[in-house]
């Protein structure tokens, strides 16, 4: 007798789910268990784990010929997530439970050797992926499972429990009631133009909800420095690149740190996709779903290349840059990082993806990020200043080819700060909060989502006569700088984008003026100092 038992589940591809169709045929013959389908080493095993699992569960092991076809075959499948959906496609091939009883389900988990149900990584793409109305898994994955609307979860904490729940016997445990579960992400499949909500609907569905922000440290601490509140606030209106150049104690980690208390709320579909990225990597994801407040990622400058872009060989994990996708990328002490691993991030940070490609197979990674980074000018970090800094000129130097003039022209703002005045740092007004220059940034972010595009940093380079008019005077102003060298093409269109959202800022008109092409180039100082200081022999 010949019995064949097909259960959906899903594995994990990159930071997206790839739906799986788990085949199970028992037959007569020598008893033995194969799994085919391209399988990973962790699937492979999961013929002793299932055998355990279902012994320790009081059921009965098949002493018959088992072979497990994980379809697509040409699609590599890793993870332990395929073993709860192999023991119930076994047990159905067997006659132990009745076909219909998991009729229109799937299932994902890890299987304990006691019968477990045990929390596997991905969970919510995997789940976005399966086509199932109801999907089953382990218990400490159901509240992130639940990020996925159109899906009915269920979850158990057993195998055991599991089947009992199927058959009837008894109602389906309910899962731990958890303070970070949010319902408000939308699938990406059924919703998908739940990206491009504007950002004012998004705000206004936040406080319908109840969410709160997570607390971040607040502007009004930061006394003084005008020149980089100015930047921190452009570079959170538009999305532009910041580059952040002082000695140490002149607040740009400071600064670097409160441009996160500026950005809107991701909206329903934003943070779906930021959901799907963490729990690829096996991270926590309650911030983002009961907050839906945009990810901080501020990793060592120790960092490696694959660590920053992503990558791996077996398991393909998402880098810093796509953990940060949809938030804030902090590079702190940028010319500490190794050059080869700042190299990598020009091609993520312009075009907003990565593309990670490796014999096994290629994937693509978000990396829709805002980049802020801070050095010092110099490697003792006082950048030339008579009677303080230690460094010759051609150490100076050194540290300054440390970053490439491409790397350099990605920033569309860098700026130079000075310590503050300590009278200003004791006896100083209280500076303006987050709160104000918030509002001011979200009316910015709602204007360039009327023109089409996300934020301004994105607007086409074909497009920049249509959303970004210059006056005559502004135009030969830019011209002159051209013919001066002051500005590549590229820093052209990227000194035209940040000059829209000055003129945004201040309210005016469709077109931009000189003022404001003017504070762009200002605003943009550092990096040129920077590429001088290189050039010197």
């Amino acid at each position: 007798m010949t019995t064949i038992g097909t259960i959906p589940s899903a594995t994990l591809m990159g930071v997206e789910g790839a739906p799986v169709w788990v085949e199970v045929h028992v037959s007569n013959g020598l008893p033995g268990f194969t799994i085919v389908g391209l399988p990973d080493a962790a699937c492979r095993e999961s013929r002793d784990r299932v055998r355990a699992a279902l012994l320790s569960s009081d059921l009965t092991w098949p002493l018959r010929r088992v072979t497990v076809n994980l379809a697509p075959s040409g699609v590599r499948k890793g993870g332990a997530g395929l073993d709860l959906p192999i023991a119930i496609g076994l047990l159905v091939a067997c006659g132990a439970l009745g076909e219909h009883l998991v009729d229109g389900h799937a299932f994902i988990g890890e299987l304990g050797l006691d019968g477990s149900l045990r929390a596997v990584a991905g969970i919510v793409p995997m789940v976005d992926a399966i086509e199932a109305g109801t999907v089953v898994v382990p218990t400490a994955c159901a509240n992130e499972a639940e990020l996925v609307e159109d899906r009915t979860v269920r979850s158990a904490p057993t195998l055991r429990a599991a089947l009992d729940a199927l058959a009837g016997r008894a109602p389906w445990p309910r899962p731990p009631v958890s303070t970070e579960r949010w319902r408000g992400c939308a699938s990406a499949r059924g919703n998908g133009r739940a990206r491009d909500r504007d950002p004012a609907q998004a705000s206004r569905g936040t406080a319908a909800a109840g969410w709160e922000m997570p607390e971040v440290p607040d502007m009004a601490d930061v006394h003084g420095q005008p020149l980089g509140r100015r930047a921190v606030e452009v570079a959170a209106a538009g999305g532009h690149h910041l580059l952040l150049l002082g000695p140490p104690g002149s607040g740009k980690t400071m600064l670097a740190r409160r441009l996160l208390g500026l950005l809107p709320p991701l909206n329903a579909g934003e943070a779906l996709e930021v959901s799907k990225v963490h729990s690829a990597a096996g991270l926590p994801i309650g911030q983002f779903s009961s907050h839906a407040a945009p990810p901080f990622r501020a990793p060592h400058h120790g960092a490696s290349p694959v660590s920053l872009i992503g990558g791996g060989t077996a398991w393909m994990r998402p880098g810093e840059i796509s953990l940060a996708s949809g938030g804030v990328l902090f590079l702190d002490e940028l010319g500490e990082f190794p050059r080869i691993a700042l190299e990598a991030l020009r091609q993520p940070i312009e075009e907003g993806v990565v593309n990670v490609c490796r014999a096994r197979g290629s994937h693509v990674f978000p990396a829709r990020v805002l980049l802020v980074a801070a050095m010092n000018p110099c490697p003792c970090g006082f950048g030339g200043l008579p009677g303080r800094c230690r460094c010759s000129p051609a150490a100076r130097s050194r540290y300054a080819q440390r970053l490439s003039a491409p790397l350099l022209d990605r920033f569309d703002l860098a700026v130079r700060l000075d310590r503050t005045d300590p009278d200003e740092l004791v006896e100083g007004d209280p500076a303006e909060p987050s709160a104000a220059i918030a509002a001011r940034v979200s009316t910015v972010r709602l204007q360039s989502r009327e023109r089409g595009v996300r934020t301004n940093a994105e607007i086409p380079p074909n497009r920049l006569d249509d959303l970004a008019p210059l006056t005559p005077e502004a135009r030969r102003y830019l011209t002159r700088k051209l013919r001066e060298g002051c500005l590549s093409a590229r820093g052209l269109a990227r000194v035209r984008r940040t000059a829209r959202t000055i003129a945004d800022l201040e309210g005016g008109d469709e077109r931009v003026g000189i003022d404001h092409v003017a504070e762009a180039l200002a605003l943009r100082a550092a990096r040129d100092a920077l590429v001088s200081e290189a050039d010197r022999p």
